[in-house]
């Protein structure tokens, strides 16, 4: 039985998969794409690169940030599932670049109702220069070869379009 709460994403889910026409795929990145963006809900990674499912691997961070971690999936990427371009894509109107570390601390200890001053929250004061800092921690990553291109894009929640900044 399925704890309440989750039915009406459960049923979205079966007629999904009534329709499923991608079992058996490998898990490579067909388009050779990694991407690196942001978790805010207006960004459809696929969609605005003209992608499916199977083309890119995708990964999301608070501010689309290159975070160990994201950078860890990058390099599994690139040596193992045939990512051999790399795309940075921050948005526009993103939280994360729009207060300061203790106004958005503040926000979360009050919608928590807890104190949060041990998260390391990490808010963007520039955004472009953290997309050069971002792209230039990838392009220099010992595991992330030469021949791979990356590149730092913004893109405006607004019009749908992506810039090439890196």
């Amino acid at each position: 039985m399925t704890p309440p709460g989750f039915e009406d994403l459960l049923a979205a889910n079966a007629e999904y998969a009534a329709d499923f026409h991608y079992g058996g795929f490998d898990g490579i990145a067909h388009a050779g794409v990694g991407v690196v963006t942001c978790m805010d809900s207006r960004i459809p990674p696929l969609e605005l690169l003209g992608l499916k499912p199977g083309d890119a691997k995708v990964l999301r961070s608070a501010g689309g940030r290159v975070t160990e971690i994201t950078l860890t999936g990058l390099v599994l990427g690139v040596n193992l599932l045939g990512i051999r371009r790399i795309m940075v894509i921050p948005h526009t109107r993103c939280a994360m670049a729009a207060m300061s570390e203790d106004e958005l601390r503040a926000k979360v200890e009050k919608a928590a109702g807890k104190p949060a001053g041990y998260l390391p929250i990490n808010v963007i004061p520039d955004q472009l220069e953290a997309l050069r800092h971002d792209v230039a921690a990838v392009r220099e990553h010992p595991l992330i070869g030469e021949e791979i291109l990356v590149g730092g894009f913004m893109y405006d929640v607004d019009t749908g379009l992506l810039t090439q900044h890196v």
